[in-house]
């Protein structure tokens, strides 16, 4: 069960006691997480990451010889599985508007880097949603690790369903994981639906400029687990349909090539590293596929955008 604090910020955003007792055993309203093939899929794919929770033990090991007396930065250089680091984290909290006391839902939080630096930066208070269960038992591990189990709280919970009372959370934040949602207006609206009325939907993902080859797109799918990637224009009419009020629309194409091809030589790195350590190190179709998405995004086929939104 939840300790006090703890508990007080995970009922205002689940609305009560007894919304807060069906947390047990991670079964969310008494339901199973269930899961379609193409989720299915993107679970395998994650859990072979080369990111993971062991992964970032063993470098701190590495770094600093043990795991005693860690702090919230101590993990900074390494769980910040999203494009950009602690500056794209930076330009969330700055869009929407997150500081102290704010309640935070991270949709599709994985490991949980964001969520523990709005709270280690911002004094937020974050319920993270992550699908899969690897993740967000790591995500939860690492908040204790590191003491902010009493800021950060994790759940395994799927987004198009999110398990959080209505008109609660002040902001809702997402790093590079709509591109894995197969319904995108079901997540929308649900951000939407947990937004307290002035609050904010602040998210990055992908976005297609030019349609992709039918090759392209299953290489995509196959190893990164992209699927109906969408055009900026597109996030823009989905938002108004969900009912938010669009404030910015950014292209952040030219800032991710660069991005990416630093993070694609970190993965490379990386595969060896975990191999050597016994660690999930992705498979060839992942570092084929991102190999293709590093060539795409600086041929401007594929690029990023950020997202701002408020419910009126």
């Amino acid at each position: 069960m939840a300790k006090p604090f703890v508990r007080q910020v995970i009922l205002r955003l689940l609305g009560g006691v007894t919304l807060l007792s069906r947390l047990s055993g991670m079964v969310l309203h008494r339901r199973k997480v269930r899961m379609s093939k193409s989720q299915s899929h993107i679970i395998a794919f994650y859990d072979r990451h080369p990111i993971s929770c062991g992964q970032i033990l063993e470098k701190l090991r590495a770094t600093r010889g043990g795991l005693e007396g860690l702090v919230p930065a101590d993990l900074f250089a390494h769980d910040q599985d999203h494009y950009g680091g602690l500056a794209a984290n930076d330009a969330l909290a700055e869009r929407a508007g997150i500081g102290a006391g704010s309640l935070v839902a991270d949709f599709c939080a994985g490991l949980g880097g964001p969520a523990r630096y709005l709270a280690h930066r911002y004094g937020a208070s974050v319920v993270g949603l992550e699908l899969n269960a690897g993740r967000a038992t790591g995500a939860a591990a690492l908040n204790r690790l590191v003491g902010l189990q009493r800021k950060v709280w994790m759940l395994r919970a799927d987004v198009m369903y999110a398990p959080l009372a209505t008109a609660r959370a002040d902001a809702v934040i997402s790093q590079e994981a709509l591109l894995h949602i197969p319904d995108k207006p079901a997540a929308l609206a649900e951000a939407f639906r947990v937004l307290k009325g002035g609050g904010r939907l602040v998210f990055t993902d992908w976005v297609v400029h030019q349609a992709l080859e039918t090759l392209e797109s299953a290489a995509m799918w196959q190893g990164i687990g992209a699927q109906s990637l969408q055009r900026l224009q597109d996030y823009d009419a989905l938002l108004r349909r969900a009912g938010f009020e669009v404030l910015a629309v950014e292209d952040l194409t030219a800032d991710w090539a660069g991005i990416l091809a630093e993070r694609f030589a970190m993965y490379r790195r990386l595969r060896q590293e975990t191999l050597d350590a016994g660690l999930p190190s992705g498979d060839e179709a992942f570092y084929q596929a991102y190999a293709r998405l590093v060539a795409s995004v600086q041929a401007g086929t594929l690029g990023g955008g950020r997202f701002t939104a408020v419910k009126p």
